[in-house]
């Protein structure tokens, strides 16, 4: 590409040079891409730009906050962004509009989208759900709305990868029995487990494994993400953010348990 306009958010940043950084941007046209620009881009703030390059790493050049017609359109052409417009200033503020546990969570978002996604691979609906999340995150919200949040974003984050969580049947084909526990491995489905009910709550704690009662896998798929469901959603989806993560951890939620301590 050669002084294409993009628009996008940035979800990393790493120093380069003294007055450069190397950062990861998520974009409307093609999806996450590489590059070096001018240090001071912010997070969570829809950006406009150009890039140029053919090789992995682009150059980021005319890095300016976008304006909110721009982010709203489905196709963004070069001659959208008018070198002779006048755009925000851009501003080093990493956390504007976005405050107190938010921020863990919008951080949260931004890591597992850099560290899964694959290189300049378009996902445009993907992109959309993640401006909405941000939006709802620059909102008063309770727990469960903030949790509710990040669960539905990463229902639509595996989709995009391609996992489907099938909650009706086990990893043969049986229906889900509500008597009956099951043990969630993420590249095989839903095993039964031979124990009593009232032995179902000890193994997880004991054999670090997910598992679940049948009844609450039922509840799970008849209702969706819910406020009533929630619990097991976070559970299920934990475990597999940390298995295609290889069990590596997460930056930003050893930060947010730091936090959570010192309150």
């Amino acid at each position: 590409m050669r002084n294409e306009a993009l628009v996008g958010y940035l979800l990393h940043q790493r120093p380069y040079q003294e007055k450069r950084a190397l950062y990861y941007l998520f974009s409307q046209q093609h999806g996450v891409i590489h590059g070096v620009g001018k240090k001071g881009a912010p997070l969570f703030m829809p950006l406009q730009l150009f890039a140029t390059g053919k090789r992995d790493l682009k150059t980021f050049s005319q890095i300016n906050i976008a304006s909110q017609d721009t982010t709203q359109t489905d196709t963004v052409q070069k001659d959208s962004v008018q070198k002779d417009s006048a755009p925000a200033v851009l501003e080093a503020v990493p956390y504007a509009n976005i405050s107190g546990q938010h921020q863990y969570a919008a951080l949260y978002i931004n890591e597992i989208l850099w560290r899964l996604l694959p290189t300049e691979d378009p996902m445009p609906v993907l992109w959309q759900h993640y401006q909405i999340s941000l939006q709802q995150l620059k909102q008063p919200l309770s727990n469960s709305e903030l949790r509710l949040c990040l669960r539905q974003f990463e229902q639509y984050l595996f989709t995009e990868l391609g996992f489907t969580l099938t909650l009706t049947h086990n990893n043969v084909e049986d229906p889900i029995e509500p008597n009956c526990t099951y043990r969630f491995l993420p590249d095989v489905g839903l095993l039964p487990v031979l124990v009593h009910n009232e032995e179902s709550e000890h193994l997880a704690s004991e054999s670090g494994q997910t598992v679940f009662k049948g009844a609450d896998i039922i509840e799970m798929a008849r209702l969706g993400i819910t406020e009533q469901t929630l619990s097991h959603w976070s559970k299920l989806h934990r475990h597999l953010i940390d298995h295609l993560l290889d069990y590596q951890p997460l930056r930003s939620r050893l930060l947010w348990q730091q936090q959570q301590r010192y309150q």
